[in-house]
């Protein structure tokens, strides 16, 4: 399952906590925004994970799945960078 996992944290402790979960599953594409690829009892453990970091009245994360067809849609202005995990890299 591939997804962005969006968050805004209250607390810099607890974002650096809930970053490096997030960091365990997937990319960062922007500095609160990470793309995730993974299966579906993966995900109930990375939100596990975070569930017990945050505080449910102060800190917000959201999860937006994205389907084969949006994912290949991807358009991108400015300084992003896409990356796609299953590129083919060659070492010369």
């Amino acid at each position: 399952m591939n997804m962005l996992v969006i968050y805004d944290i209250a607390e810099p402790r607890r974002l650096n906590k809930i970053a490096k979960v997030i960091k365990d599953y997937g990319i960062r594409v922007q500095k609160s925004i990470f793309e995730v690829d993974v299966s579906n009892t993966t995900f109930e453990e990375m939100k596990f994970r975070i569930e017990k970091i945050i505080e449910m009245y102060e800190d917000g994360v959201k999860y937006f799945p994205l389907c084969e067809k949006c994912k290949n849609t991807v358009e991108i202005i400015g300084q992003g960078v896409f990356i796609d995990p299953d590129e083919e890299y060659y070492v010369l």
